[in-house]
């Protein structure tokens, strides 16, 4: 099994020697220096198996308490092969559990921060609460869970073609045909419908949160800050990403499962234009252009009519105004049929008044790099 790229490890239980840490330096080390010695030791990891030779390896088994959780991981059947994403706290490992390729994505809780301690357990915990009651092509699949502290894991299926986000980078711009860009928009919205019949919000919808199997089908993942609507409400301060973040929760105002629209609004726009969104602008400019300017990313004089409206009722100013996933896909579907029909685009109707003008496209406009700046 073990390969040049990929070189599993079982989880063993061995002991390490702890480190050493001079008796006179002891007492100067504040809360920074444990920081960076924590990070580094982490980061020089290459399998969990490793991780596990802390200090308190002897208390790893599984408490009675995860024990009585279905989706408690049998360690003793997953191995961990070479990481291929990381985060601020996080890693992402290549891996086999069951026979089984997956993803094993590592979350280190820092001892001695006792609010990003609680943060960073309370996304576990809600992540795992939410992804092991989802089941739908376009969700990514969450196959099993594990506490040890100070490392938790949570493991999904792997998919093996990486983000949307690291597709679009090896694109050129606007190089996606329609017919590619409707199929890669009817995953995500079909896979975000769902989400939002099981009373979830996502919070952070973005393309790098969007995976890509072997098939090139996509799956929403990454259900960290996602929460049930119902208890959305009493949450404070903003969650996500700023490019892809709502106006009202950029000014951390009361939201609805309207902003994840919004997020996927720019999410379509990324794939017509194969850009990063707000690009030349840090993600606080980018936030304030949003927020305080009403602007969005400029429109490509390529972009279909039909798809360009779409994307204007998704990222609308008003959340009221935006159309929920179901007439969302609804339109996908719609635009999909005349692609495959031969037959240019029209608006759909239930994205537009009776009293609108419902034009037809002869063709794609031909590409050009010139953009229509757009204000809502």
């Amino acid at each position: 099994m073990a390969s040049s790229c990929f070189n599993p490890f079982r989880l063993r239980r061995t002991k390490s020697k702890p480190l050493s840490v001079p008796s006179s330096s002891r007492t100067q080390w504040n809360s920074a220096d444990m920081t960076t010695m924590e990070k580094k030791r982490f980061d020089s990891l290459e399998s969990w198996s490793m991780i596990l030779e802390s200090d308190n390896v002897e208390t790893w088994e599984t408490s009675k308490e995860d024990q009585k959780e279905e989706w408690t991981a049998d360690l003793s059947q997953l191995f961990i092969g070479n990481k291929f994403a990381s985060g601020a706290h996080s890693r992402i490992y290549r891996g086999i559990y069951k026979q089984r390729a997956v993803a094993v994505k590592m979350v280190r809780i820092p001892t001695h921060k006792e609010e990003t301690r609680a943060k960073l357990e309370q996304q576990f915990k809600s992540e795992v609460a939410l992804l092991s009651r989802l089941y739908h092509p376009n969700i990514v699949q969450f196959i099993a869970a594990c506490k040890k502290p100070p490392v938790y894991c949570i493991i999904t299926e792997y998919m093996s073609q990486g983000t949307l986000r690291m597709y679009l980078n090896k694109k050129e711009p606007y190089s996606l045909s329609t017919e590619t860009v409707l199929r890669l928009a009817l995953d995500i919205s079909r896979g975000m419908e769902y989400l939002h019949s099981q009373g979830v919000i996502h919070r952070d919808l973005k393309s790098s949160n969007l995976l890509l199997n072997d098939a090139m089908r996509v799956k929403v993942a990454d259900f960290g800050t996602s929460c049930l609507e119902t208890q959305c409400r009493e949450a404070k301060g903003n969650m996500g990403t700023y490019r892809w973040m709502a106006p009202e929760m950029i000014k951390e105002k009361p939201y609805t499962r309207k902003v994840d629209v919004y997020s996927f609004g720019i999410v379509l726009w990324e794939l017509t234009t194969a850009l990063l969104p707000f690009q030349g602008m840090t993600p606080v400019q980018a936030a304030f252009a949003v927020a305080e300017k009403n602007e969005r990313p400029p429109l490509p004089a390529s972009c279909q009519l039909a798809l360009a409206h779409l994307i204007k009722r998704c990222w609308a100013a008003n959340p009221s105004k935006r159309p929920d996933f179901t007439h969302i896909v609804s339109a996908l579907e719609k635009y999909d049929e005349c692609v495959k029909e031969g037959l240019p685009l029209t608006l759909h109707s239930g994205l537009v008044s009776r009293n609108a003008i419902i034009e037809r496209l002869k063709g794609c406009v031909s590409m050009r790099s010139s953009s229509i700046p757009v204000h809502v």
